[in-house]
């Protein structure tokens, strides 16, 4: 399991996030937390096949 790489992905996204939502985007950071959250699965599932 590549815990790593999801950690960082979703450490990412959610400072991504923060930034966007202090500027009042939050449609972005929606999607950017959406966009890691799938990525983030399917990097679960790919490590557990």
């Amino acid at each position: 399991m590549n815990y790593e790489k999801m950690y960082h992905l979703l450490f990412n996204a959610i400072t991504d996030a923060l930034e966007q939502m202090e500027k009042q985007n939050l449609g972005n950071a929606k999607d950017l937390l959406t966009t890691a959250q799938q990525k983030a699965e399917e990097i679960y599932i790919e490590s557990t096949n």
